[in-house]
């Protein structure tokens, strides 16, 4: 099993740590708003090398970076800066939630989306050179609409086809409970399943349910000051409960924003490694526990067949 990056092929001996949620490059506009997506390579690499160069002093090795079609998708960008720095990114392919969803995401049928998925999984995004390692979506807040179950539906089937993982920006676990029924109804197993964003579910309760059917429990917002002491106590409950295995950590940092003068200012990649794990040790955290939530379990999520 291997990691599929914008370096190519990357094995399990030649990880380190890895983010499994983070930006280089994000507009939040929507894709019929001027400019949108649009800048220099060479700018980003200006504002976002330096965040990379940080983050690899400091033990991480592979980012996961979670941005798909209609929020800036730029895998373009993403290899130039990569190749750059020598720094491997995990890039997705997938829709994001309404009102984000391009106009042809919406002409287009299930199958087509399948077929659109699969090209990416299997050969290339978009002439790049780099495949997909990953499918990222989005559901809405109060359940998925009739585009967003489609969307699912077609990446369930292209997942299944490539052995790859399905994220999930999903607020709610009662919407994941939804999701979890359309991949378990076509075949596909939910530890190929990562709930992106579950420290914002209030009840903690449907983690652990998320979790008990199998699905990956992802809190990505460690560093910012809403979520970092819910993170922290829940992680500790649900290595508690025997769940630890379940568990992927991340930040939900960076980016590049072409909508904000000279791209905006980027929040670093390293407040997990620097801060957050040396609190969890002195909770008494032990190092294999710690390996287990920052390389084994990111490495186990994501790879795909050799």
């Amino acid at each position: 099993m291997v990691l599929l990056t914008t370096l190519g092929i990357k094995t399990e001996e030649e990880s380190g740590i890895v983010l499994p949620h983070e930006h280089i490059f994000v507009d939040l506009r929507t894709w019929d708003q001027p400019g949108y997506a649009q800048a220099k390579a060479d700018d980003v690499i200006a504002l976002m090398a330096p965040e990379l160069e940080r983050a690899s002093l400091s033990g991480i090795t592979t980012i996961v970076d979670a941005t798909c079609v209609g929020v800036g998708r730029r895998v373009d960008i993403l290899k130039a800066l990569s190749e750059a720095n020598s720094f491997a990114l995990v890039v997705p392919t997938g829709v994001y939630r309404e009102p984000w969803i391009p106009e042809w995401i919406h002409e287009a049928s299930e199958d087509e989306l399948y077929e659109w998925m699969c090209h990416e999984l299997e050969v290339e995004i978009e002439h790049t050179g780099v495949r997909a390692g990953w499918v990222k979506l989005s559901a809405g807040d109060n359940g998925m609409t009739e585009a967003e179950e489609k969307i699912l539906r077609a990446a369930t089937r292209a997942a299944q086809h490539s052995s790859a993982v399905i994220g999930s920006h999903t607020m709610r676990g009662r919407t994941v409970r939804d999701q979890l029924s359309i991949i378990q109804e076509a075949g596909y197993s939910p530890d190929h399943f990562i709930w992106i964003h579950a420290q914002i579910e209030p009840e903690f309760e449907l983690n652990l349910e998320m979790a008990w059917r199998g699905a990956w429990v992802e809190y990505d917002s460690i560093g910012d000051e809403i979520y970092t002491e819910v993170i922290f106590d829940r992680i500790l409950r649900m290595l508690e409960a025997g769940l630890g295995d379940q568990v992927l950590l991340s930040h939900d940092r960076g980016w590049y924003d072409p909508a904000k003068p000279g791209g905006g200012t980027p929040r670093p990649f390293n407040y997990l490694t620097e801060t957050f794990l040396p609190r969890l040790r002195s909770a008494g955290v032990d190092e294999n526990t710690i390996q287990l939530l920052t390389r084994q379990n990111p490495l186990r999520a994501f790879s795909r067949p050799g």
